[in-house]
């Protein structure tokens, strides 16, 4: 009876100490971050109650998990936003001010700038890319006789030499595993990269038979069909998640998927399926897919230890047709004043769902300002990694939102936006001040626009009482106006956002005098 008695309760004191150190120490988390391409905000019914597009798989992954409802990517386009995603740093400390790269621009993250890929991978993770890269990558040159005749045929693109790895690509910024293509969708060169190198080398020129939609003519491959494209990286994510889910090892998979970008190609199953156009099958086709990642992640047995992240980078593209889908009652930026590319809410503020049971309560809504940016400090602190000064300059971790933890001041002092031309906003709180006439993007009014003489130099809005942004306020609300623009002029200065050690931006662009930033 007594050997009973002490096994008894050596058991409950090895179970006790076990369950204090899985609790203390608990498996480091796999995270998925899944980045969806030109989705509005109004895209999705879980943030639009008026929205025409079925998307239930993701409905359920917001009921399952938690939404943000303010959240916003760093720039109104996609290669500045992706730059802040992977570096935790606004784009415009980069070279880049201003547009986005195309397939064959040089790599824009050096290799001495740490990533989240990177700094995973030091805390043991395997990290892999799949998707639409558009951060730029070294291509091989070859020689050109200047007098070929193919280069007046070809516009000077097939310098190219397909058959020699890339230089400054994923694999050198983190990521154990790459696989994807180096521009937008409708981006030459149509190729697929794996690990630094072509899977296979184009041998023709890209024609566009597609009825509704378009790309850009170029080099392509004969194992790269647009249609096949969105499909193609989510099977190879289901067996990148199958694969490493069999290991000790945590995984980071960042799924940068190209769509409902242009070339809006929606398969033959899900064409004419939404009721209002491509762009709606195609936004139903990603849901459906997304629905299928959430089903191997949960096959695999590792649902409970997954961070899964669901977000866009960027609002919704006019290419979109916002008229037809006007007409039939949706809106992609659901109550918000513009689109991609601009200023405006409509142009970086996006959905942004976030899923992981043994961390996240079912059906949370934050309403808390977060930032694109900020998922480099947030798997810094998971992963139990100390970011230096140097590091991630613009990230804060969205840990504590996660946890529910009450905060003694917001969550983020401030956040910049930033438009495709090159145009600075600055939010704080419910106050938002635009260093810009007009919508700084595409929508009206533009900055070529004649209307733009008629404007105040910068807007002033209240997004609480004005979501929408009808209503300028700087004339009437100086102190605010110049609380606003210090913040902005000291994030820059200091090259920083965050509390740190000053840093310098590569570079300072002079049309920042231009506006009164720098003396």
């Amino acid at each position: 009876m007594k050997n009973a008695i002490f096994l008894l309760s050596l058991s409950l004191a090895v179970c006790l100490i076990g369950c204090s150190n899985k609790h203390e120490n608990p498996q480091k988390p796999n995270i998925i971050y899944v980045l969806a391409d030109d989705l509005g905000y109004g895209d999705l019914e879980s943030f639009n109650p008026d929205c025409k597009i079925s998307t239930p798989n993701l409905n359920n992954m917001a009921t399952a998990g938690m939404i943000f409802t303010d959240a916003h990517t760093s720039s109104a386009v996609c290669t500045p936003t992706r730059y802040g995603i992977l570096t935790g740093r606004y784009n415009w400390r980069s070279r880049l001010k201003r547009g986005v790269l195309n397939g064959r621009s040089k790599a824009l993250i050096p290799e001495s700038r740490s990533t989240v890929a990177s700094i995973l991978h030091k805390q043991g993770y395997n990290t892999a890319f799949i998707g639409k890269w558009h951060l730029g990558w070294d291509w091989a040159q070859k020689s050109l006789d200047p007098r070929d005749e193919k280069i007046r045929f070809i516009k000077n693109i097939e310098n190219i030499d397909y058959s020699l790895p890339v230089t400054n690509s994923p694999n050198d910024l983190g990521f154990d595993y790459a696989f994807g293509h180096a521009g937008s969708l409708d981006m030459a060169p149509y190729v697929y990269v794996e690990n630094g190198m072509a899977t296979t080398i184009p041998d023709s020129i890209s024609e566009n038979k597609s009825k509704y939609t378009w790309w850009r003519e170029g080099p392509i491959s004969k194992d790269f069909i647009h249609e096949d494209v969105t499909p193609n990286f989510f099977r190879r994510s289901f067996a990148y998640i199958k694969e490493k889910a069999k290991e000790e090892k945590p995984f980071f998979l960042y799924l940068a998927l190209p769509s409902p970008h242009t070339p809006i190609l929606p398969t033959e199953e899900w064409q004419e399926k939404s009721g209002l156009n491509p762009y709606g099958d195609f936004v139903m086709m990603v849901d459906d897919y997304m629905g299928q990642l959430i089903s191997v992640i949960k096959a695999a047995g590792i649902e409970e230890n997954t961070l899964l992240i669901f977000t866009s980078d960027n609002g919704c593209s006019p290419q979109a047709d916002f008229e037809i889908l006007k007409e039939k009652g949706h809106n992609p930026s659901f109550i918000y004043r513009g689109h991609k590319a601009d200023i405006f809410e409509g142009g970086h503020r996006v959905p942004f769902i976030v899923k992981w049971p043994n961390r996240i309560e079912k059906g949370l809504v934050s309403n808390e300002i977060i930032c694109t940016t900020d998922l480099m400090a947030t798997c810094a602190e998971i992963a139990g990694y100390s970011l230096s000064d140097n590091e991630a300059e613009d990230s804060y971790s969205m840990l504590p939102l996660f946890e529910q933890k009450i905060l003694d001041s917001p969550f983020r002092e401030a956040t910049i936006h930033h438009s495709i031309k090159g145009s600075f906003a600055i939010r704080k709180g419910e106050w938002k001040l635009i260093m810009c006439p007009g919508s700084g993007g595409w929508s009206f009014p533009r900055p070529d626009d004649a209307a733009i003489d008629s404007l105040p130099d910068i807007q002033l809005y209240n997004l609480k009482n004005d979501p929408g942004e009808t209503t300028t306020l700087q004339a009437s609300n100086t102190p605010k106006v110049e609380e606003l623009r210090s913040l902005l002029v000291k994030y820059i200065v200091e090259g920083r956002s965050t509390p740190g050690e000053p840093q310098k931006n590569d570079s300072i662009d002079f049309e920042w005098k231009e506006i009164g930033f720098i003396e």
